[in-house]
């Protein structure tokens, strides 16, 4: 199982929720692996308690690989980019600040089916595999839906994220109808949750209502979250 963590807005919890998830599937004995491909390396530093810019090897060179014109006769295999995290069950395959700068020749030379392509090796190696993306639908998180099973939304309760989740939805269905009929939203995952708060439980309740698979239960705002942004460390 593929699942792509994804919201077009920043800041709604996705590199949180991607370990985390990761962390859970891999105490569970299940083979599991991360892939960063946000250029600011959110999951790889809760990971690895280090920089992404200092990790290598990294999704990047992944990438780059596929640039090259001696692609189809000395490729390294996709297991190359991986690296062991301190936890058992858990690898990753970190991100890099350089990924802007690659998008654009990606772009360009229609490399949009790689991950697709990877992740389908990836798959034999691993129970769960979950994305952490860019707050935006570019190369890298088109690729990713398209490779994917699945796709999580991390949901902040207010008007604007209400209306960027309905966008998003029409932009996994486009990417479903065109690309990868196999794709399904697999929850919305209600984040920063004030159950005193009239706004946020009516918000909830009405996508409900509409049919939308709105996952329980809701993550309140909690300090531990924020704590635990710092570098982890095995137990």
């Amino acid at each position: 199982m593929t699942v792509v963590v994804f919201n077009q807005k920043g800041g709604v919890g996705k590199s949180t929720i991607t370990c985390n998830l990761a962390a859970i599937s891999a105490s569970q004995g299940l083979r599991t692996l991360v892939i960063d491909l946000d250029p600011q390396g959110n999951s790889t530093s809760y990971l690895l308690g280090a920089p992404a810019s200092g990790v290598a090897p990294n999704v990047a060179g992944f990438f780059e690989q596929t640039l090259s014109f001696s692609f189809s006769f000395s490729a390294q295999p996709v297991t190359a980019f991986l690296v062991h995290t301190p936890f058992d069950n858990l690898d990753l395959m970190a991100s890099n600040p350089s990924l802007n700068e690659l998008q654009v020749k990606l772009e360009s030379r229609q490399k949009i089916y790689k991950l697709r392509e990877a992740l389908a090796q990836l798959a034999k190696n691993y129970d769960r595999i979950y994305i952490d993306t860019p707050p935006a639908l570019n190369f890298f998180t088109r690729s990713a839906l398209i490779g994917a099973t699945g796709c999580l939304v991390p949901f902040d309760c207010d008007s604007f994220s209400r209306q960027a989740l309905y966008t998003l939805m029409e932009n996994v269905a486009e990417i479903r109808a065109d690309h990868n009929p196999g794709l399904s939203i697999t929850g919305i995952v209600v984040n920063q949750f004030q159950p005193r708060a009239k706004l946020p439980q009516r918000l909830v309740d009405e996508l409900i209502e509409e049919g939308l698979p709105v996952l329980a239960p809701y993550l309140p705002s909690s300090v531990k979250i924020r704590e635990s942004h710092e570098a982890c460390k095995p137990m």
